[in-house]
């Protein structure tokens, strides 16, 4: 007898394509539990979790063995066994491929390794079959939500490469109808809308597919404020210009079925791992202590080079090395001269190679030649976070981050390619250690030390630089003067750069015969026939373009190099000009025409240029003769100041930070209030395009001495960018270095700064000693000084006494805070003092007295300059108050205020306060449903952050809902975790709070003895 179990969908069980009987819905999602993790041990509270959530009735682990024992009794029959194994778990004995849901992930591996479109059309047909509707209809809990969220992605996946192979097999006639209904479903996707314009173009509806596009550029632009993405605007670019390569294909064999007996392959250990990795993953994160990665799919391939020509025995060889017929693991490192192409010969090997490594493709260019090569510990941060790891949960030092991407990746089938590498040790902790995994490093050295094969590339023969010097201008010019074109290929000596830029030149200025371009460069060699062929070849090319500049767009050149960083805004070279925002990009626009600059990328701030390696290299070599030393010091001076004044204004905008204090009289240098107020716009998003550059920026200045204050000065305005976009790692790598520099330069004011903004990190990340320290290092600094810094950093102080539950200290503190702020006039400080007071107040049972500061607050944020963070927290603090009384509609609209603005500032953490508390109120009325779902959601948006102390406030309150629902297991295990984390954290009033309601589950529970206990202990908490 043949059974097969069926979850892509409602939860069944067929006999020999007979449905049996497995018992009721409770029933049905116990053995869906076990159906995600066959072959695999389940405990039974991961069960109890999985089909009951926060819902656990109070006799929900008798329940859970009932259903169990049904279950083996309806299963039995044909020999499917559920197992309890040692430690009290349960494992469900059958094969993968007997779960519809495996199978369908096991014939997506098989589609996408297929020798063939027909083949892979035949295998992704047959996986899209096994799903009947939903997946675990009708089962509706947190984690088999999170499941089907899953799968839904797995499936959306698989539709769209079933439409990719059908295009290739010319069926876009058929597609049309499909197309147009799921981009109506899915209308920001871009691949469906990508899909549907190629689609209908092929049917000879340009016009429709022009205005598909033009559709999505709308929507994109109305609800997510984005541009359509390189790929879909190429696209677009193709069919207006009529690409002949975009006609469609020869119409191929016509569709064949295949049996699902023949076509699901044996359940091998290894093909077994992969086809349950999806499911497998996701759900034992409950049970594992380490960060777990979501289930990402990293994509990080750089778009594949439009121009590559030659290099056919290179690309068979490596895809030889890395492809599916590999032993293990293996690395290929790519070498050859500056500007050979091993970059572009990466990139598209890794496109070609993508396919076979189904989890993902990593890339970083490492530049391991340029004055600012990428730190591996930088890198790894970088990879973790597209691996699925939260910002918060990224191990801070290297170790930790080594360990957890070898984990990552031990058990997946991934490809990274690190380009432009300096040696074995920039590479070494970067290399996947996975047996399924590859990695492709480029480097000008032939790195001895790095294991693995490798493949040199050597300058392109007469016919392959031939071919690629037509791409670039066409056939006809290049034919019509045979002799020239060759000359300029030779000249060049093969090397791809050196042809390219001679080709873009001849590209821009079609009226020019390619006997001038020949004969300027035959006289170039000439000159420099001292020199290695890949350097005669580039600085030739590259002297022959900078001579026909006008002297503007030449200083311009020299200028630019001395930028930080891989690439940069217009706004970096009006500053190191000294002119406006729109004669910077005048200039920029003459160096990408003849092609010295390029378009990195377009963003929603503007646009992103870069120069390659070696055009950067060669403005250097002109930058140090002909800039005098001090015009370079002061056009790097602008720079910086132009950067503090910039990120000054955005934190000023966003007014996250209650430190409240101006840096702007340190800004050297400021662009006009137009052109500032045209960058900023979004201030946000202008400091997620301009965050590694600003970093680099003010590292370069650190590393002067006359540099340090104002560097020090940008290091702090961008403590709220780090802080509402959760980049910890950058806060505190860049402000120690900040500090370090200030204090080994004397200055003790940009040292205390640096102090108060440390002390603000690791009070948000939970490390309370430090952030004392740190806030009383920074009034040690500043004493006898004014009122404007003492201010923030007693308030900051007195927070963090006010979170260990240490009142009088928190409350005199808080008092001078206050004091100092009016007599600075600072607002955000001096609500935010206010503020603390009426936290202890509340926490002291004085209600009244509490209301009374927390109107203050409203009061003065809203009147005195609008400081929006403030309302947001006096709102959050009233809510609280009304809560203590027992008001919980006036606390529930103070909560959703609160998140409002909150959101519309970008603070999500703040936000996730008034979340968390609003879902406590919720349960508190009644509505225990939409009281738990958030604070599910605001424990998660905790643990992302890595905010303990937000985490334990959401697991209290879900222990709290627990027990207002009479189900005491399930409260005393929340209850228990919240207090773990009380703990670690050292707040006894909170630990006592915790240990109270822990008390009661056990009472509720029965065990007196227990809550006794707990009673006493939570008591001896208070007392510390």
């Amino acid at each position: 007898m043949a059974t097969r179990f069926g979850i892509l969908g409602s939860i069944e069980v067929r006999r020999d394509g007979a449905p049996i009987d497995v018992g009721h819905a409770m029933q049905r999602r116990v053995l869906a539990a076990l159906l995600v993790d066959t072959h695999q041990v389940v405990s039974a509270d991961a069960l109890v979790d999985r089909i009951w959530g926060d819902t656990e009735p109070g006799n929900g682990r008798r329940k859970l063995y009932g259903y169990l024992s049904r279950l083996r009794h309806a299963l039995a029959v044909d020999g499917t066994a559920i197992t309890r194994e040692q430690g009290g778990g349960y494992r469900l004995a059958i094969e993968p491929s007997a779960v519809d849901a495996h199978r369908f992930c096991g014939l997506s591996d098989q589609a996408r390794k297929a020798g063939g479109d027909v083949r892979a059309e035949a295998l992704w047909r047959e996986a899209l079959s096994l799903w009947r509707g939903s997946a675990f209809a009708g089962a509706d809990t947190l984690w088999f939500n999170a499941q089907r969220h899953l799968l839904d992605g797995e499936r959306l996946a698989a539709e769209l490469e079933l439409v990719d192979v059908r295009m290739r097999l010319g069926q876009h006639d058929e597609l049309v109808g499909e197309l147009l209904t799921r981009a109506e479903a899915h209308a920001l996707d871009e691949r469906v809308i990508g899909q549907l314009i190629l689609a209908l173009y092929r049917c000879e509806r340009q016009a429709e597919a022009l205005e598909a596009y033009e559709r999505a550029r709308q929507r994109l632009a109305d609800e997510l404020g984005v541009d359509p993405g390189a790929a879909l605007r190429r696209l677009y670019e193709r069919i207006l210009t009529g690409d002949p390569q975009l006609a469609a294909p020869r119409s191929a064999a016509p569709p064949v079925t295949t049996n699902p007996a023949t076509t699901t392959s044996p359940m091998g250990t290894v093909q077994s791992a992969a086809i349950t990795e999806p499911l497998g993953k996701s759900s034992m994160a409950a049970n594992v202590s380490p960060p777990r990665a979501r289930q990402l799919v990293p994509r990080l391939l750089p778009a594949d080079v439009s121009l590559f020509v030659g290099r056919e025995n290179e690309v068979e060889e490596a895809r030889r090395l890395l492809g599916e017929e590999r032993p293990g693991s293996a690395t290929l490192l790519v070498t050859g001269p500056a500007g050979v192409g091993k970059t572009a010969f990466a990139i598209r090997t890794g496109h070609l190679l993508a396919s076979g490594f189904p989890d993902g493709q990593l890339h970083a260019d490492l530049r391991g030649f340029g004055d600012d090569p990428a730190e591996p510990f930088t890198v790894l941060g970088a990879f973790l976070r597209a691996l699925g790891i939260p910002g918060g949960a990224v191990p801070a030092e290297m170790t930790g981050r080594v360990h957890l991407y070898r984990t990552l990746l031990a058990e997946r089938q991934t490809l990274v390619v690190l380009d432009n590498a300096a040696d074995a040790r920039q590479v070494s902790d970067l290399l996947p250690s996975g047996v399924r995994c590859a990695a492709i490093v480029t480097s000008r050295t032939t790195m001895a030390e790095l294991g693995g094969r490798r493949l040199s590339l050597d300058v392109l023969d007469l016919a392959t630089g031939l071919d690629l010097l037509r791409e670039m201008i066409g056939p006809g010019r290049t034919d019509a003067d045979s002799r020239a074109a060759r000359s300029i290929v030779e000249t060049c000596g093969g090397l791809p750069l050196a042809v390219w830029v001679a080709g873009a030149r001849l590209a821009a200025r079609p009226h020019w015969p390619l006997a001038r371009v020949a004969h300027a460069l035959a006289d170039e060699q000439r000159k420099l026939d001292e020199l290695a062929v890949g350097h005669i070849a580039v600085r030739a090319s590259l002297e022959l373009t900078y001579q026909q500049m006008s002297t503007a767009t030449q200083h311009a050149l020299r200028t630019v190099a001395l930028l930080p960083g891989p690439d940069f805004a217009a706004w970096a070279l009006a500053a190191l000009l000294d002119a406006t925002l729109s004669e910077a990009e005048a200039v920029l626009d003459d160096l990408v025409e003849v092609h010295l600059a390029q378009v990195a990328s377009v963003n929603r701030t503007g646009i992103r240029y870069q120069l390659h390696d070696l055009i950067r290299l060669f403005a250097k070599e002109r930058t140090e003769p002909d800039v005098p030393e001090r015009d370079r010091a002061a056009a790097l001076a602008r720079l910086l100041g132009a950067s503090l004044h910039l990120a000054d204004l955005a934190a000023d905008t966003l007014s996250v930070d209650f430190q409240g204090i101006s840096q702007l009289d340190l800004a050297s240098w400021r662009l006009t209030e137009a052109d500032a107020d045209q960058l900023l716009a979004d201030p946000l998003a202008w400091f997620n395009d301009e965050r590694h550059f600003l970093i680099d920026v003010a590292e370069r200045a650190l590393d002067t001495t006359e540099g340090v204050a104002p560097a020090a000065g940008l290091a702090t305005a961008l403590t709220t960018l780090f802080q509402v976009g959760s980049h910890f790692d950058d806060w505190e790598r860049l402000q120690n270095r900040a500090l370090e520099a200030a204090l080994g330069n004397g200055d003790r004011h940009s040292a205390a700064k640096v102090h108060r903004c440390l002390g603000e990190l690791t009070t948000i990340l939970d490390r309370y000693p430090e952030a004392v320290n740190h806030f009383e290092r920074a009034l040690l600094l500043t004493e006898g000084e004014g009122p404007t810094y003492r201010a923030s950093a007693t308030a900051g102080l007195a927070y963090v006494h006010r979170l260990l539950g240490q009142y009088a200290t928190a409350a005199v503190h808080f008092e001078e805070a206050a004091e100092l702020a009016e007599a600075a006039s600072n607002v955000n400080c001096l609500v935010y003092a206010t503020n603390g007071l009426g936290v202890i107040d509340l926490e002291q049972k004085r209600v009244e007295a509490a209301i009374a500061r927390f109107t203050t607050c409203l009061r003065i944020s809203r009147t005195a300059g609008y400081y929006g963070p403030g309302e947001a927290q006096a709102l959050r603090c009233l809510g609280q108050s009304h809560r203590a009384l027992g008001a919980y509609p006036a606390a529930a609209d103070a909560y959703r205020r609160a998140a409002a603005i909150s959101e519309d500032l970008g603070d999500r953490l703040s936000a996730t306060h008034a979340a968390c508390w609003l879902g406590d109120v919720l349960n508190r009325q009644g509505r225990h449903r939409e009281g738990r779902r958030l604070l599910a959601r605001s424990l998660w948006t905790y643990r992302e952050f890595g905010n303990l102390w937000g985490e334990a406030a959401a697991l209290y309150a879900l222990a709290e809902a627990q027990l207002a629902a009479g189900r005491p297991a399930p409260a005393r295990r929340r209850a228990e975790a919240a207090i773990t984390l009380w703990r670690q954290i050292g707040s006894s009033r909170w630990l006592a709070t915790g240990l109270d309601t822990l008390a009661e589950a056990h009472s509720l529970a029965g065990d007196h003895a227990a809550a006794a206990r707990t009673r006493d202990e939570a008591e001896r908490a208070r007392k510390v």
